[in-house]
């Protein structure tokens, strides 16, 4: 009896091995046979991309070139917009690619490129948009002291700030889920997704969902007590303070609150896009869920910021007159 349940053990053991090691490629399943609209689809996506590329490059050239735009709040803008160029461009070529494939597979290795790209665009994004908040509320709230408070080495801190805890928080996340055995290779979804990558596992994943717990704990809760914070003290301020103080508030703000506002509509998309099950969704409505928070903010931002901010807007079209 001993002997059977044994020999059953590594039976079991042996059939994982052989599962694990068929897993070099993941496959995307919700993809779907387009038939004569493809060209349509890749065009739709291609300009897409051209314009976030173009839109957020224009912007940060902007910035970069101009020295009376080198102050904390667009050196932040500029912050953002380079995280647009590096989410978008860690998705869109690989979108375009699966578009015109017609077997829609991804190497492991490549899976977890994609998954590190996608996952810490999400955490810059917001840790700048909480950065953000910060600064319009030193600039506000106690606008004799902002020059004091915002000197370039603080900016400097800051960006830093807003980079380097998520970068290694995800790479340590994307370490882990790389260290999983994985008996399936079926994500639903059209990119890489770490949950979907952990659901396909057959080792234990109990560190892994300790430590997506913490991370996102942490990702989510210090950048929106930031947020929180600054914006009561900013409202607080408008309410008792002068009809400039207001103005100034509405014209720096409103595109801020616009870009958070959307930031989490597609936060709440993807979050119910991973973790539910949506099959009774229609196809392409998953598909177009999915891709809002990766398609709709870097599109958003240059656009928002681009018309709202008097300063940007003035020399941007200085530069098309040059």
């Amino acid at each position: 009896m001993s002997f059977l349940v044994v020999l059953k053990y590594f039976k079991i053991k042996r059939s994982i091995m052989i599962n694990s090691t068929q897993s070099s490629h993941f496959t995307l399943s919700a993809y779907f046979n387009t038939g004569l609209v493809q060209s349509l689809y890749f065009m739709i996506v291609f300009f897409l991309y051209i314009f976030i590329v173009g839109a957020n490059m224009l912007l940060i050239v902007v910035i970069c070139l101009n020295r009376s735009l080198h102050e904390p709040m667009y050196m932040f803008l500029c912050s953002l917009f380079v995280n647009e160029l590096f989410g978008s461009s860690g998705l869109f070529p690989f979108l375009l690619l699966q578009i015109l494939s017609d077997v829609h597979t991804v190497s492991v290795p490549f899976c977890l490129v994609q998954v590190f790209c996608v996952y810490t665009y999400g955490s810059v994004e917001f840790t700048n948009l909480a950065i953000m908040s910060y600064d319009r509320y030193l600039a506000i709230c106690h606008p004799l002291q902002y020059n004091t408070c915002m000197t370039s080495s603080k900016v400097t801190l800051l960006i830093a700030v807003i980079w380097l805890p998520p970068v290694l928080a995800v790479l340590v996340s994307v370490c882990l889920t790389a260290s999983l055995q994985l008996c399936g290779s079926i994500i639903n979804q059209v990119y890489c997704d770490n949950y979907s990558i952990i659901k396909l596992s057959c080792s234990d994943t109990t560190v892994n969902n300790i430590y997506e717990l913490v991370a996102a704990y942490v990702t989510f809760c210090i950048p929106s007590s930031v947020i929180f914070y600054t914006y009561m003290r900013i409202l607080n301020v408008c309410f008792s303070g002068s009809k400039h103080t207001r103005q100034k508030a509405v014209s720096t703000c409103t595109p801020h609150l616009a870009s958070l506002l959307n930031f989490f509509f597609g936060a709440f998309f993807h979050v119910l896009q991973s973790r539910f099950n949506m099959s009774s969704v229609p196809n392409m409505l998953r598909i177009f869920l999915s891709l809002y928070f990766f398609t709709c903010q870097p599109l958003f931002n240059p656009v928002m910021y681009g018309l709202n901010m008097s300063k940007i807007r003035i020399t941007s079209k200085s530069l098309f007159k040059l």
